[in-house]
């Protein structure tokens, strides 16, 4: 048995106790501490076929809005684009990137805050994503590692086939496509990381702000920080790592 069905076996037995769905009053929270507190959360995508698809978040974006020259939301203007970050807190925020690829997001407390998944570890139906992935790659017979399939926000949305059409503007709340629930009996790391966003073009000031979170040494992590970072432990205190 590889590590994949080892891993399925497991996520979809009795022993992990993660069916609670996240309601309102946890994304009802300032976008920051949203975004460390989705760490460990399991998304969930019920798709066409009404086959589920499970991962844990490992890593997030926080977009609080407001003077965020890197937020959609900047300055409080509202466009038809990002109309779902306006919308009460939990809903789905999906927006279509370099033409081809969708990014997931999810609103919180605040006008025009939301949280950016990045990565997610796979758990369960890990075979669905292959194929949901395949049909974006140039070559479809190369093998995915499963620790290649939701490591970068296009790549979950891929493998979650998340889209604007089929997930944009969903209640996380009550959707019956797409939700977050919690993993009671998780406490599997103890830190997380904390450092500037990745791919942000702006103003310098909001290119270094510490707004993008994720666990500590985990595989399935984007992108690894080697310099500018805060290692955060479970309650929050800051360390600073030169």
């Amino acid at each position: 048995m590889s590590d994949d069905d080892k891993r399925s076996e497991y996520f979809n037995s009795d022993v992990v106790s993660y069916r609670t769905r996240l309601g309102s009053e946890f994304y009802n929270q300032p976008c920051e501490e949203m975004a460390k507190s989705l760490l460990g959360k399991i998304l969930v995508r019920r798709l066409d076929d009404s086959v589920i698809v499970r991962g844990r978040i490992i890593e997030t974006e926080s977009y609080p809005g407001g003077q965020d020259v890197a937020s959609h939301s900047f300055n409080g203007k509202v466009t038809p684009r990002n109309e779902p970050m306006f919308m009460k807190p939990g809903t789905a925020y999906v927006y279509l990137t370099y033409g081809m690829y969708h990014c997931f997001n999810i609103s919180s407390k605040g006008d025009g805050a939301a949280v950016l998944l990045r990565s997610l570890e796979p758990l369960e139906n890990l075979d669905t994503m292959i194929r949901l992935r395949k049909i974006f790659r140039k070559c479809p017979k190369t093998v995915l590692k499963s620790k290649d399939l939701c490591n970068g926000p296009a790549k979950l949305c891929m493998s979650f086939a998340i889209d604007i059409k089929s997930c944009n503007k969903q209640d996380l709340t009550t959707s019956d496509r797409l939700w977050v629930e919690e993993d009671e009996k998780s406490r599997f790391f103890d830190t997380i990381v904390c450092s500037p966003r990745i791919g942000i073009k702006c103003e310098k000031e909001w290119q270094d702000k510490f707004l993008r979170f994720y666990v500590l040494n985990n595989t399935y992590v984007s992108k690894l920080e080697k310099t500018k970072m805060n290692i955060l432990n479970y309650s929050q205190t800051v360390y600073h790592v030169l």
